[in-house]
């Protein structure tokens, strides 16, 4: 009865996303999926699309988590009506804070050691 769904948005539907809006949406999904899970870039990725998708607020008996994650991406993608530019500038933003995070840690380890 329910679909394969997950807490937070997972990494397998990343590829799955690839023809859903231009060429330079195709281009940023080719480059995420050939990094290793842990990558600042696939970090990014998957926080932009937490927030795009809004999987915070997914319960796991709601509609859209029945569906399955992949069905929820994909059809968030399709309704998001800003140009992709917007939509790149979401993954930016993401990459910064995901670096500026992993920043402020190696900062910290470095005063504890």
């Amino acid at each position: 009865m329910y679909a394969n769904n997950e807490i937070l948005f997972p990494n397998y539907v990343i590829p799955l996303l690839r023809d859903m809006r231009g060429e330079e949406w195709r281009q940023l999904v080719d480059r995420v999926v050939t990094l290793p899970p842990s990558h600042p870039e696939v970090l990014a990725f998957v926080l932009a699309m937490i927030r795009l998708n809004g999987c915070m607020d997914c319960e796991t008996d709601s509609y859209r988590a029945m569906r399955g994650c992949a069905m929820c991406a994909a059809q968030t993608l399709r309704r998001y009506h800003d140009p992709d530019l917007e939509l790149l500038k979401t993954y930016d933003e993401a990459l910064a804070e995901v670096q500026a995070y992993l920043l402020e840690q190696e900062e910290a380890v470095r005063r504890i050691a």
